[in-house]
């Protein structure tokens, strides 16, 4: 139990230097480039990475959480992992091939997505990185440490380039370029260290096995998809109904937001694969290790709401400059998120799935994503920004009450009490 422990301890380590990469190397750039970019051009790279977002959402298919989970399970029996981790790299690249198909469809037929043709490209040919990297084989076998290095290597010279090529605003489509071109480099990386070191085999499956991870995960798909288009939405229906410029604000708003909430990741995804074991194992044991979790995950979110709430001024005017009072709002409003995030997170991916309730976790997210589009759509038109964060918070505050029913109602039927 204690190498367990190890383990887990060890990939929440992993996991949260790998999320500090993803967030605060870049956050360190981001006071450079709101201020040579300006309000516009960063709003127009945003809008565009948004519209990226959903092939991104298409081709993840949720396997971050359902191959995660069989490859825990597995893996101990390679030939077994392989087959896994074979199959669902075609599925991606089946799902990337779809997702070709519908991107230059939208770019012939919207002049919206016409009049920055380039920068849509560029921006769309960085998902080939996110079809390749095997994150969720990384997660499975609880081996984040090997990754960390290469992330670091990644980000860092990213962060070299951005600051040697990137000087005045009509650079952002060079700055899109390399943000792609590193999320590629990254993938392939990652994919080759997966077949080389660890000794798994990537080979064509036959198309039964396609359909059949396309099955397993469909429901985790469907809770990933209102999920990420969640989060996704905000900046591309903001972008259809207002200007660039305040795309702009409401974009590095959220991405302090995010920079935060990012501190919760490493904890829920390492102790994924944990609590899917105990769930298998012992259903006393899950409840005593998700109680325990689920305090402390209140707690951190708690502590990042009032972290970002009460330095709301400092962060505006250190890391955006004056140019950007007009995000000052915006984040004040954001910064309940984080707070909601972690107990509709904590409910869902670590009590739903583990007990396998996929069905009921994707029920709800799919509800809550009806929810959040439709607010969206109506309060982004009258409100602009503030009814972006506004539609976010009522999606979570809808998921959370639904949510705490269902685990109620489950344990109840469980353990009988």
């Amino acid at each position: 139990m204690s190498n367990h422990k190890n383990i887990l301890i060890e990939n929440i380590i992993s996991l949260s230097a790998i999320q500090i990469l993803n967030y605060l190397i870049p956050f360190f750039t981001l006071p450079y480039l709101v201020r040579i970019l300006g309000p516009e051009k960063y709003g127009l790279i945003n809008f565009a990475t948004a519209f990226t977002g959903y092939f991104t959402i298409l081709t993840d298919y949720g396997f971050n959480l359902s191959a995660t989970q069989e490859i825990s399970i597995n893996r101990n029996d390679k030939q077994k992992v392989s087959e896994i981790f074979s199959s669902v790299i075609t599925s991606k690249f089946v799902l990337y091939l779809i997702s070709s198909i519908i991107f230059f469809s939208c770019l012939l037929s919207f002049d919206i997505l016409k009049a920055d043709s380039d920068l849509f490209l560029i921006s769309f040919a960085g998902l080939l990185g996110t079809v390749l990297f095997p994150l969720w084989y990384f997660q499975g076998t609880e081996k984040m440490n090997f990754i960390l290095i290469i992330n670091f290597i990644i980000k860092l010279i990213t962060v070299i380039l951005i600051f040697l090529f990137i000087k005045c605003a009509s650079d952002y489509i060079l700055l899109t370029f390399i943000y792609s071109a590193s999320q590629v480099v990254y993938g392939f990386i990652g994919l080759v260290t997966v077949i080389k070191k660890f000794k798994i085999r990537l080979f064509l499956t036959n198309p039964e096995n396609i359909f059949e991870q396309l099955r397993k995960s469909k429901n985790i798909f469907m809770s990933s998809l209102s999920i990420s288009a969640i989060s996704n939405s905000n900046v591309f229906i903001l972008g259809l109904f207002v200007d660039k410029s305040i795309v702009g604000y409401f974009a590095v708003a959220d991405k302090i937001r995010l920079a935060f909430q990012s501190l919760l990741g490493p904890v829920f995804t390492a102790t994924f694969p944990h609590v899917s074991n105990l769930a298998k194992i012992s259903l006393e044991q899950f409840y005593k290790f998700t109680k325990k979790s689920f305090i402390f995950a209140l707690s951190f979110g708690l502590l990042i709401f009032l972290l970002i709430y009460l330095n709301t001024d400092i962060l505006i005017r250190i890391v955006l400059g004056n140019g950007y009072t007009n995000s000052f709002i915006i984040l004040k409003t954001l910064s309940v998120i984080p707070f909601l995030y972690s107990i509709s997170n904590f409910l869902g991916v670590q009590i739903l799935l583990p007990l396998n309730y996929s069905k009921k976790y994707a029920l709800i997210m799919f509800f809550a994503f009806i929810v959040h589009t439709s607010m969206a759509l109506l309060l982004a038109n009258y409100l602009q920004a503030i009814g972006s964060t506004i539609a976010i918070i009522i999606a979570e505050m809808f998921t959370i009450i639904f949510m705490l029913k269902s685990v109620i109602k489950i344990k109840k039927e469980i353990i009988g009490h």
